[in-house]
């Protein structure tokens, strides 16, 4: 294991952190899962932008895509089945 140590604004660690917590994760879980998933994508795991009309064409064509191939469950138990 090994230490890893970044400087950032205040304000973007706070928002951050309360962004993660409301998904139960820590700063640092999700800088891990962040840093796997750069591992397995091997490259950064969203395509960075701040055109919003690319962003939400992007969504919309994923959402499509899932709607129209994605599995359907009734409940819980059938997703963890489905795995």
């Amino acid at each position: 294991m090994t230490t890893v140590n970044v400087r950032i604004e205040e304000k973007t660690k706070a928002a951050a952190s309360k962004a993660l917590a409301s998904m139960g994760l820590d700063l640092s879980t999700g800088v891990k899962l962040f840093l796997h998933q750069v591992v397995t994508e091997q490259g950064l795991p969203f395509t960075p932008t701040k055109n919003p009309v690319a962003i939400r064409a992007k969504w919309d064509a994923t959402v499509a895509e899932a709607l129209k191939n994605g599995k359907v469950y009734k409940n819980g138990r059938d997703v963890l089945r489905g795995l």
